[in-house]
């Protein structure tokens, strides 16, 4: 219906999903240099129609609806979670590219027939994962591949805050399929994965619940990689840490973070931190990300996420919550329990 084409234009997105997430790619959609969206469709029309209203184009109560009756290149789907197979492969059978929010299914079967459905179409697929487009990431990894820190020792990630959850569907686990684990940590597992490849194995243990929820609240986990390094990932809705960066990178000669402010490295020789970023754009890393796709679709860039980098991530995240269940470290290959199951 739409072919993968040489020639630059804006490509026509429709939006499912019109949640806390989906603003953020209105936001991006503004400021896209070759992608604009043309509709949004939601089950809650009311709120369907006020994002709609917002960016300037028509709202649908079904993403079926609109896919009928709109003319699109490409969707991006920000429904959760329990909701993204149905979608994604309503859209591919249209012969439609499809971004999808993270996590992008509870198990590996459902992510790697989304995979295989896109491949069976010629159409691209790709997982939702700003932290891979933010500027400050980016550098990051550039300087760790430059060699400037020697070789890597110990990776740490932070994502920690107190949010309410008790009635936000995050936390409701036959929609989300579990708790912060899932939530936050599959963000975790491909930063873990963008820095230092595959990982072999995970152990998790969870913290006390303050929330009364009935999933888990703060998680640790460690990682061990194929090539070695030893990670960690602490995980929480309901404590700060208190740390003003989420990365930190140890190496043989020396140390870089990643943070929400500002990013800085230092090498073992040296007496100073050196800044090499200016921290965290959120709006940024959406309009990145929609162009990347953009432009793999067009045949310009190499897309930066790959379907096969999607269902990575869910399988790490399935090996965590099995990790979880055990008490013991699991491989990181081929798990299939449900992740609402596991939780």
């Amino acid at each position: 219906m739409h072919p993968v084409t040489n020639k630059v234009r804006r490509l026509r997105f429709g939006l499912i999903g019109a949640g806390r997430i989906a603003d953020s790619y209105v936001q991006a959609f503004r400021a896209a240099s070759n992608a604009t969206l043309v509709a949004v469709a939601d089950t809650r029309e009311d709120a369907a129609r006020a994002m709609a209203e917002a960016a300037g184009c028509p709202s649908f109560p079904s993403h079926r609806q609109m896919l009928e009756q709109v003319e699109c290149d490409a969707v991006v789907v920000a429904t959760p979670p329990a909701s993204h197979p149905d979608i994604c492969m309503d859209a591919l059978r249209r012969k439609l590219h499809v971004l999808c929010e993270k996590p992008v299914c509870l198990t590996t079967e459902a992510a790697t027939a989304i995979r295989d459905a896109a491949e069976q179409n010629g159409v691209l697929f790709t997982m939702a994962s700003k932290f891979r487009y933010a500027e400050d990431v980016i550098r990051a990894k550039a300087l760790v591949t430059s060699g400037v820190l020697g070789d890597i020792v110990l990776f740490e990630n932070t994502f920690m805050s107190r949010v309410d959850m008790t009635t936000r569907w995050n936390s409701k686990p036959a929609i989300a399929g579990g708790g912060v684990l899932i939530d936050n940590g599959t963000h975790s597992v491909d930063i873990m994965r963008y820095f230092l490849g595959p990982l072999q194995e995970v152990y998790a243990a969870e913290c006390p619940r303050t929330q009364a929820l009935t999933v888990e609240e703060t998680v640790r986990v460690l990682v061990k990689s194929a090539s070695g390094v030893m990670g960690s990932m602490d995980l929480s809705w309901s404590l700060n840490k208190e740390v003003d960066h989420y990365i930190v990178i140890y190496g043989s000669h020396g140390t870089l973070r990643v943070g929400w402010k500002q990013s800085t490295y230092r090498q073992s020789s040296a007496a100073d931190w050196v800044t090499f970023g200016n921290g965290y754009n959120k709006v940024s890393s959406f309009r990145r990300q929609i162009e990347n796709f953009s432009g793999a679709i067009q045949g310009h860039e190499q897309l930066r996420i790959t379907a096969d980098d999607a269902i990575a991530s869910v399988e790490a995240i399935q090996a965590a919550y099995q990790a979880l269940g055990k008490g013991t470290w699991i491989p990181v290959s081929q798990q299939q329990t449900p992740l609402a199951a596991a939780s």
